[in-house]
């Protein structure tokens, strides 16, 4: 148990980017278990799905691939420019300067690829297709939240039950200890039931501590399912486009 706990440490430090003695002095003390919140709210808004990376990357990926439909649809379409000169035109640099010798000249320009057209119809299509594989892939990244959000709440809920349980296991096995014990002092009870109750009772706490032990596994699974906790921020990361 010495080793894992050290190695885990060492785990720690790495996945912080330190070297793996960092965190010893500081994790090396025991120190008692975090407080569980008292439950989780009911009703927590979908919003908070927003800050998982998976999400937010299939998101952006859909709106790059709808604006890239509006840029080959774009081709379709004749694009106008505006051209135009101004400068000196004289062959004796003495004459640069005067109003005679300045020339300009303006013009429109239209490009038109009317003749690709079959090519600019394809890229469309193209895109049409790339886009609707992105919103697939984003209605899936969304539902796979869903998913990952669902199962770490019902264990996490699941297991705050089983917690309470455990603890009404441990009070009972205690007052057993004190009664099995009293009775042994006062000759009535043989110390073998009193072996027994306390056997009962260390099975029973160290089933509670294990218990808490996964909670906290399980509500770690939460906020890792929802990107963060269940606070929603002031303001949520908004994404420019549209789609």
């Amino acid at each position: 148990m010495e080793t894992a706990i050290r190695q885990a440490i060492y785990q720690l430090s790495v996945l912080l980017g330190e070297p793996p003695g960092t965190l010893v002095d500081q994790l090396d003390r025991a120190a008692p278990l975090p407080a569980n919140p008292p439950a989780v709210p009911l009703g927590m808004p979908s919003d908070l799905l927003r800050r998982r990376p998976d999400v937010r990357a299939a998101e952006r990926q859909l709106a790059a691939a709808t604006a890239r439909v509006g840029v080959a649809t774009a081709d379709l379409f004749p694009k106008f420019n505006l051209s135009g000169s101004f400068g000196p035109q004289v062959s004796d640099f003495r004459h640069i300067l005067d109003a005679r010798s300045l020339a300009w000249s303006i013009g429109p320009g239209v490009n038109w690829s009317i003749f690709d057209g079959g090519r600019i119809r394809a890229n469309i299509q193209v895109q049409d297709a790339r886009q609707e594989e992105a919103l697939a892939t984003y209605e899936q990244t969304v539902l796979t939240a869903l998913q990952d959000v669902e199962n770490a709440l019902v264990a996490y809920t699941s297991e705050l039950k089983r917690h309470g349980a455990l603890s009404e296991a441990v009070a009972s096995n205690q007052k057993s200890v004190e009664l099995s014990n009293d009775l042994y002092v006062r000759g009535l009870g043989a110390f073998l039931n009193v072996l027994d109750s306390e056997r009962n009772l260390y099975a029973s706490q160290d089933q509670l501590v294990q218990s808490e032990t996964t909670a906290i596994t399980n509500l770690i699974s939460l906020y890792k399912a929802l990107g963060g906790g269940w606070d929603a921020p002031d303001e949520m990361p908004a994404d420019s486009g549209g789609y």
